[in-house]
């Protein structure tokens, strides 16, 4: 159910991508190195914050935009994917849209943009086992809880002045419609919680990450299986994970990974079949992947189920509002950038945006290529 409904929902805000980056597995693909701030920070101490963009009552400065592409190629080059430099007008252009509907946004807009914003990080602690496994992992990501909810609050009370100023809403007749007219996206599949050690057999610092010499490949499949008889003998895995594992954000989290569902395609085919196959609290034997060998030791799985609908029904409006916010905010968007008298200013963010609209532009006059 997550997978598919997800895919629907309107990406209007950027609070949904800023929390997976966070809780985000990073069991099945190369790992890039951590991220870091100093860049940005250095950047800022030289030449002071530019402003990127001007309006009648806000401004959006440079590096709210840098903190935001940085999280974003981070995401994309665990995914193995590359951030193309036009994106970073498509950042802009959301960050815009958040202040103007701040612009709009009324007492009773933020006090659900607080609600919304509350239940948000409840369901995202369901994911980890206590709440101090939760704060390494913000660790990890170079973050903190007190600045992602004040990120998530700003952005859901702009969506709530957006669902109010549009006048929409989705009746609870409506969402068991759609619940009951497709059953398949509320399949939830099986789930496994597990902590693993990953030793890499590629250096991460080249792109794409090159493959370690033969003799050093070598010497970390020894290593790795000197690590599982210390395990199977007693010694406490978390610990180890802690002081071998080459993983990011693995010293932090004792290799524990957040549950991972079947089918996820961050997992790895040989890591998913791995770690499905083993009981709880039982340790594989070494899992060979592309960038290097991993060692699993699963905590438990959840069995398949299908979702009730008082347990998603929630969700289900969101998406039924996000597909009519597609529809309906483009307009007003754009009638707002005009009231307050939007202005970019940043001449790089300038000239992508020209490209961007010249290639959109060439590709509307293409001829239709199909039969």
């Amino acid at each position: 159910m997550n997978v598919q409904l997800t895919k629907m929902k309107n990406q209007l805000l950027l609070s949904a991508a800023l929390i997976a980056s966070v809780i985000s597995a990073t069991a099945a693909t190369p790992p890039p190195a951590a991220p870091t701030n100093s860049t940005t920070e250095a950047m800022k101490a030289l030449f002071g914050d530019s402003v990127v963009v001007k309006a009648k009552t806000f401004e959006i400065k440079r590096s709210e935009v840098d903190e935001l592409m940085a999280g974003m190629k981070t995401r994309a080059a665990a995914e193995g994917q590359m951030v193309p430099p036009e994106f970073e007008v498509a950042i802009v252009n959301q960050l815009v849209t958040i202040q103007l509907l701040l612009q709009k946004a009324s007492d009773v807009d933020r006090a659900a943009g607080k609600e919304a914003s509350d239940a948000q990080f409840a369901k995202v602690l369901k994911n980890f086992p206590t709440p101090e496994a939760f704060a390494r992992q913000l660790k990890a990501a170079n973050t903190t809880e007190a600045e992602l909810r004040a990120k998530a609050t700003q952005e859901d009370t702009a969506m709530a002045a957006l669902k109010r100023e549009l006048k929409i809403n989705i009746t609870d007749d409506a969402a068991k419609d759609y619940y009951t007219a497709n059953p398949a996206k509320f399949e939830e599949p099986e789930k496994i919680h597990l902590r693993n050690i990953l030793l890499l057999t590629v250096d991460p610092s080249t792109r794409p990450p090159t493959p370690l010499p033969t003799n050093s490949v070598a010497g970390k499949r020894k290593q790795a299986e000197d690590l599982i008889k210390r395990a199977n003998a007693g010694e406490d895995f978390a610990k180890l994970a802690t002081q071998y594992s080459e993983e990011p954000g693995a010293k932090n989290t004792g290799g524990e990974v957040p549950e991972l569902y079947r089918g996820n395609p961050n997992m790895s085919p040989e890591f998913e079949a791995a770690a499905f196959a083993l009981a709880t609290d039982k340790i594989s034997d070494v899992v060979t992947v592309p960038y290097g060998f991993y060692i699993i030791k699963s905590l438990g799985k959840t069995a398949a189920r299908k979702v009730p609908f008082a347990e998603c029904a929630a969700e289900i409006k969101e998406a039924l509002v996000g597909a009519k916010l597609k529809e309906a905010a483009p307009d007003y968007i754009l009638k707002l950038r005009s009231e307050y008298d939007v202005q970019i200013v940043d001449e790089r963010v300038k000239a992508l945006e020209e490209k961007a609209k010249a290639a959109s532009a060439m590709q509307m006059s293409a001829p239709p290529t199909g039969k």
